[in-house]
């Protein structure tokens, strides 16, 4: 079996950790062995990128040009070192973002020009294109009431790119949107809203068709293959 690359999307507070943590248990339990990332960082390279975006006492003068150079230096980082040998192995990658938080929150969220973008990331990915993307969906007062909750049940270092306001989150989210219609086969869409059992459910009719039928001929793109598989879970006995 090839390797398959599967990226988290969604804003703050949708659950991405949570559900990506579920889903490699699953993985592991089926005889899988993921290699779980995220952006920025995932390698000790990007681990000190990633402080600086975000944690450093230091970074509060940072530009948006800086913020999308080195979001994009810790993903060239990232895919040459361990996303490709680990596809190449046949391994499931999963990464906790990837191109499409660059796009929704360097090009939406700091209104840097999108053609600007998009070049900077194809130099840092190449060819590597995600094969599956599960965009977890929370309203934006959701997204700051489960912050405001995380943060009070337990401070964290400080995020950076957390201090932004509201307006910036709506652009953001309005990114996540348009991303997802002119996507439709590649992002899946599924509502964090509802519990964790149910959210982690519905990823898994999108990812259990690509681990329990990948030879499977005819309808092989992934739209297809978790429609696929839902109208055979909804068939009468």
């Amino acid at each position: 079996m090839d390797g398959l690359f599967i990226t988290f999307e969604g804003n703050e507070g949708s659950g991405k950790s949570t559900q990506i943590k579920i889903l490699a248990e699953r993985l592991q339990a089926a005889g899988k062995s993921p290699l779980v990332l995220r952006e920025p960082g995932g390698t000790p390279i990007g681990e000190e990128i990633r402080h600086t975006l975000q944690h450093s006492a230091t970074n509060g003068a940072m530009m948006p040009e800086t913020e999308l150079l080195l979001m994009n230096a810790s993903r060239a980082q990232l895919i040459r070192e361990s996303i490709r040998p680990a596809l190449a192995r046949g391994q499931i990658v999963l990464c906790d973002r990837f191109i499409d938080s660059t796009i929704a929150y360097q090009a939406y969220g700091r209104e840097l020009h999108r053609q600007t973008v998009q070049q900077v990331i194809e130099i840092a990915i190449g060819e590597t294109q995600p094969d599956l993307t599960l965009m977890l969906k929370v309203p934006v007062s959701v997204s700051e009431q489960r912050r405001s909750a995380r943060n009070q049940s337990s401070p964290k270092t400080r995020d950076r790119m957390e201090e932004a306001g509201r307006a910036f989150f709506e652009r953001v989210d309005l990114g996540y949107e348009e991303l997802s219609a002119a996507n439709p086969t590649r992002i899946r869409v599924v509502d964090a809203t509802v519990s964790i059992e149910s959210v982690a459910g519905e990823i898994w009719k999108w990812v259990g068709p690509l681990i329990d039928e990948p030879d499977l001929e005819g309808e092989k793109t992934y739209k297809s293959l978790g429609e696929w598989k839902t109208a055979r879970l909804d068939e009468p006995r």
